[in-house]
């Protein structure tokens, strides 16, 4: 194992140190608890948005606070959920009085910690909702998860949502923004190389150098199919072929398009792929909104792989997707 790091007990804190450290003007971190929030949180009148998972899949979901997305992150442990009480310090830390609402990747621990510091929060008075997301259309049912797996459709919902809160927006209101878009999000991955995680120092699984896997999530788990390596046009070919045959009906619609690197994928290959999806696009009848949006947004580690997701749009979508943020994350929207 080759990381650049100190300890591989430290390395979450140290992570959040040097974000904070680099970002004071957007973020702060509450060390203690290993939370991310924004600098100017509690943002009084207004419904705070935290989202949270394990580490190793950065800029998600600290790489994502700030005005116009996140009010708060919960950073567990590398590929392991935030506890319930990390969760209700994000809680206390953003509420400003319209209550708290939760973005919750399809994970069991995941599920049942956030619903839990939901329980605690409304226990001190703090309103909260939630939203699971569970756009990968690769499995059913996988290793942590009972349904569908959360992945990087679930960015969508933070920036949507995001700004859907920074505009005035209700806790009602949230939820039922948050529930459409993750209806009309579906996403798949693919991989071509496991990652190490830094405690451990062995990669997660083993697959052969001229192998790759199919559906694969974003914490390792087994996809849909393992099998020798093809070319970039057939693999989109495949992705897309279940993206699109799934339930939502994509045909004559604008969609937003993230191209996904999991980490270790140069953009030169992920600007490759973009390329056929484009062209597979263009032929179904489907209108790419404004700009694709082609990068690392949501990464396991140093795994070498990509994901794709369609996100069928409709105006109201299109007005927060395309509204300003101001994250550590750059400006990734």
């Amino acid at each position: 194992m080759k990381k650049v790091i100190n300890a591989p007990e430290r390395v979450v804190e140290e992570m959040l140190r040097g974000m904070e450290r680099a970002h004071s003007g957007l973020i702060r971190v509450i060390p203690e608890h290993s939370v991310v929030v924004r600098a100017d949180a509690p943002v009084q009148g207004k419904v705070a948005l935290v989202s949270g998972g394990g580490s190793g899949h950065e800029p998600t979901h600290g790489g994502f606070v700030g005005p116009g997305m996140l009010d708060a992150a919960c950073a567990g442990a590398v590929f392991t959920s935030p506890t319930p009480d990390q969760m209700l310090e994000a809680t206390k830390a953003v509420d400003g009085g319209a209550g708290v609402f939760y973005v919750v990747k399809n994970y069991t621990g995941d599920v049942l910690n956030f619903e839990m510091a939901g329980e605690l929060a409304e226990a001190e008075g703090i309103q909260t909702d939630y939203v699971v997301t569970n756009d990968d259309v690769a499995v059913e049912d996988s290793t942590y998860t009972s349904g569908r797996r959360g992945i990087a459709g679930t960015i969508f919902v933070h920036k949507i949502c995001g700004a859907a809160a920074d505009d005035g927006r209700d806790l009602a209101g949230i939820k039922e923004l948050a529930q459409r878009v993750n209806s009309n999000v579906r996403s798949m991955g693919m991989a071509l190389t496991s990652c190490t995680p830094p405690e451990s120092g062995e990669p997660i699984f083993n697959i052969a150098d001229d192998e790759m896997e199919i559906g694969i999530g974003i914490h390792g788990e087994p996809g849909v199919e393992r099998k020798g390596v093809e070319s970039a046009d057939q693999i989109v070919d495949e992705m897309l072929q279940r993206i699109l045959g799934d339930s939502v009906d994509f045909s004559s619609s604008e969609v937003a398009v993230m191209v996904n690197g999991m980490g270790g994928t140069p953009l030169m290959e992920l600007y490759v792929a973009y390329s056929h999806v484009a062209d597979v696009l263009e032929r179904e009848g489907i209108q790419v909104w404004r700009m694709p949006y082609v990068g690392d947004y949501m990464t396991s580690l140093e795994m070498a792989g990509f994901s794709i997701t369609l996100l069928k749009l409709d105006d109201e979508m299109k007005n927060y997707l395309g509204a300003p943020c101001d994250v550590a994350a750059g400006r990734p929207f």
